[in-house]
């Protein structure tokens, strides 16, 4: 099924509803490794869905 929304690049930003901003994924080394709860990449993917979520949104809104 082809995607009819256009490519984030094509769509006029409003400056008063900008596009969500990417969650910045954590390096490695951030890890300790020692099985935390939440770990870092735990929440950089409960972050990652929040984006993707809000990112659907707002392409919803400029449509």
């Amino acid at each position: 099924m082809p995607n009819d929304k256009p490519p984030m690049h094509d769509v006029a930003v409003d400056p008063a509803d900008p596009p969500p901003v990417r969650p910045v994924e954590p390096d490695a080394s951030e890890c300790c490794g020692e099985g935390c709860v939440p770990c870092v990449f735990d929440i950089y993917e409960q972050a990652l869905e929040r984006y993707q979520i809000a990112l659907a949104a707002w392409r919803g809104r400029h449509a």
